[in-house]
């Protein structure tokens, strides 16, 4: 059962199970359908956020990729109401539901924005709802984990995630890129820790195959990439001039301003300080866990990025 599968993770990790012998049936429980159809993929209405009554026969392995993850773009409520509360209703439907493993995808955000390098062993210091409402929220599910001998849960942290169907902040910079239109805010060396989708299923299940209560792992590459590095990335899979401008931190948060006046008004657009400070800030996260473990990405960033134009051109 994949709850909020019917969103960018869930697309890839249906299309990644669909395609396994020892998988009969892939519940999708989501609010809105799935993206794409696959075979053994049954669509259900769920919300989260509401005592969750789906049918199923014997116990199921469970991802839970439901939440409210925008940032910025919500009210702080929103993303405990939906993320807090959607944990506790899928912690209670597995224990109606007598499963015994749970995947859970976090976020890096627990970590606040990090200039020096963290891993699994930091301890998190969250600096927005979105990443407190997290934290939370994997609490939530090792409650769950230890209310009853055997049970397993696996929590993910991702950073950064890119590829086929992604609508986010690697979309949003390449199309800058195609049209020449990307400077660089403040810096080049911002450290943006990411990894391609494509590869996270099998990921996951890698770090499910230890026998332990617990296990919590980064999803990142292991390398430190920085934003020139990004592009650099772009430039070699998709033939994009790198861009060369950087753009004082004071002149572009006056720019921001004045889009959020123009927001004001009425005309919608993207530009404000806060996704600015985000561009700004490194996301320094590394994952000891999957080094320890022996996990290796056999795609480099620009053969990830590649792959992507390949697909669906950066859509």
């Amino acid at each position: 059962m994949i709850f909020g599968g019917s969103g960018f993770f869930g697309m890839h990790l249906c299309r990644y199970l669909s395609a396994r012998p020892d998988v009969g049936r892939i519940v999708v429980a989501d609010l809105v359908p799935p993206r794409e159809m696959r075979p053994k993929v049954e669509y259900v209405r769920c919300d989260v956020r509401e005592p969750i009554a789906v049918e199923v026969f014997g116990p199921p392995v469970i991802y839970n990729f439901a939440a409210v993850h925008t940032t910025p773009g919500h009210a702080d409520w929103e993303y405990y109401w939906t993320n807090v509360r959607g944990a506790i209703e899928v912690c209670r439907f597995a224990d109606r539901a007598g499963a015994e493993r749970i995947n859970f995808t976090s976020t890096m955000g627990v970590y606040g924005p990090q200039e020096e390098r963290v891993d699994e062993d930091t301890v998190p210091r969250p600096s927005t709802a979105y990443g407190r409402s997290k934290l939370l929220a994997e609490q939530t599910h090792e409650d769950w984990q230890k209310a009853r001998p055997g049970r397993r849960l696996v929590i993910i942290r991702p950073a950064v995630t890119f590829g086929e169907g992604e609508r986010g902040n690697f979309t949003r910079l390449a199309r800058l890129l195609r049209r020449g239109l990307f400077v660089y805010p403040a810096r080049k060396d911002t450290i943006k820790a990411c990894a391609p989708v494509e590869q996270l299923p099998a990921c996951i299940d890698f770090m499910a195959q230890a026998d332990e209560p617990v296990v919590r792992f980064i999803y990142a590459y292991p390398e430190r990439t920085t934003t020139e590095a990004i592009n650099c990335a772009f430039a070699q899979a998709a033939g994009f001039r790198p861009p060369a401008i950087v753009v004082p931190e004071g002149m572009i948060m006056a720019t921001a301003v004045v889009f959020e006046l123009i927001n004001r008004l009425g005309i919608r657009t993207s530009i404000n300080r806060a996704r600015v400070r985000k561009l700004i800030q490194s996301t320094n996260v590394y994952p000891a866990e999957l080094e320890r473990r022996g996990w290796r990405f056999s795609l480099s960033l620009p053969e990830a990025l590649a792959n992507w134009k390949k697909a669906s051109d950066f859509q």
